[in-house]
């Protein structure tokens, strides 16, 4: 199979699809790999790397599209990128439909093979091509949470840990699965006081018996949200139903009694925000005030850390990628039934309940009836 791997476009997004040892992977596997002239320096890999690993590097990201059977990204493509799909083309990436109706209508409308990394569901539930970045976006929510509480960035100068004779700041966590979980071992680690608030039980256990003490676990009500806000210098949205939208539990009326230069970290964004006042943001542009709370709402945040990002979320894509190439895209669903669950889009139809659920007007199409 010809496997493409294309730059980025997405603002301030230097992750990239393939690393140089992926490359080698699908060479020795029988296949050619195409990779877009500099689609790796933004996280360290030189095209003489790839070059090395048996690539063609081809100058244009429309000559990657247009050569390629499978596109293999990081992230959705983008209007530019519309028009550069092809009929019957895999294209294994993050796609987020859900929030994203501009996307799903231009994949519906290609007749593009979308395999989205965030629904593939494993035999034991797990999400192993949404963990490692869930692990990243949860920890570094902490860390972009804590500078924007810094005076100079809008916040109300709260330092997490505080010092001997102060108060430690009050972090509240909305969502305990894997951003949540990494979320709360970063701010228990800087010394904050935690909160973290689930409707699962036996997860809220499961930290209890982990952090103890260190933390306080609520189950997930409007009261208990409400409650928990009114004292937060910093709240984290980790909220996650795959595939469909995020449940709006942070709402807008919550602010008002909110500290003013209180931070809210929506990691949820991909999927619409967990947030009644959230919008999309960028690195270039990442936060918002709403009733005196910063709102950082920036939808690649694994993008700043390239390097580590991208090397953890190949560890986990490479294995379906390849299965993928060397079946083809029907066979390996055969072979590995996991992957029927990453298919969102398929010969023109939805093929994703949640996705289809998060839109009034599109019919769901189960994809074990289209081969």
């Amino acid at each position: 199979m010809k496997v493409g791997c294309v730059k980025e476009i997405k603002n301030n997004e230097n992750r990239v699809g393939l690393t140089p040892d992926n490359v080698k992977a699908y060479v020795r596997a029988g296949h050619e790999v195409l990779i877009q002239k500099g689609a790796g320096l933004g996280s360290g890999f030189t095209d003489e790397q790839y070059e090395a690993a048996g690539a063609q590097i081809l100058s244009t990201a429309r000559q990657v599209w247009s050569k390629s059977e499978m596109i293999v990204k990081v992230k959705e493509p983008l209007e530019p990128e519309y028009k550069l799909m092809k009929k019957d083309q895999i294209l294994f990436t993050y796609l987020h439909l859900a929030a994203d109706k501009a996307q799903t209508d231009a994949l519906l409308e290609r007749q593009v093979k979308g395999v989205a990394y965030e629904t593939l569901v494993e035999r034991d539930g797990s999400l192993p091509l949404l963990i490692p970045m869930s692990q990243i976006a949860g920890r570094l929510s902490i860390q972009e949470g804590a500078k924007y509480l810094e005076k100079t960035f809008g916040g109300e100068g709260v330092l997490l840990a505080g010092v001997p004779g102060t108060p430690k700041a009050n972090v509240v966590i909305l969502g305990a699965g894997t951003v949540g979980t990494n979320a709360c071992k970063i701010a228990v680690g800087m010394g904050a006081n935690v909160t973290i608030i689930d409707i699962n039980l036996k997860r809220l256990e499961y930290l209890d018996e982990i952090f103890g003490s260190r933390i306080q676990t609520l189950v997930s009500t409007d009261a208990n949200i409400e409650n928990a806000v009114k004292e937060a210098d910093l709240v984290i949205g980790s909220v996650l139903i795959p595939g469909k939208s995020a449940p709006k539990l942070f709402k807008k009326a919550y602010l008002k009694e909110m500290k003013p230069g209180a931070v809210f970290v929506d990691v949820a964004v991909d999927q619409g925000g967990c947030g009644e006042t959230t919008h999309a943001t960028t690195h270039d542009d990442p936060i918002f005030v709403v009733d005196g709370v910063v709102h950082y709402c920036v939808g690649n945040m694994p993008g700043a850390v390239p390097r580590t990002s991208t090397i953890a979320l190949t560890n986990a894509t490479l294995r379906y990628g390849l299965q993928i190439a060397n079946l083809g895209l029907e066979k390996a669903c055969q072979a590995n039934p996991c992957i029927y669950s990453a298919i969102n889009t398929y010969a023109g139809k939805l093929t994703c309940k949640n996705v289809a659920d998060s839109f009034e007007d599109y019919e769901y199409t189960d994809i074990r009836t289209l081969f």
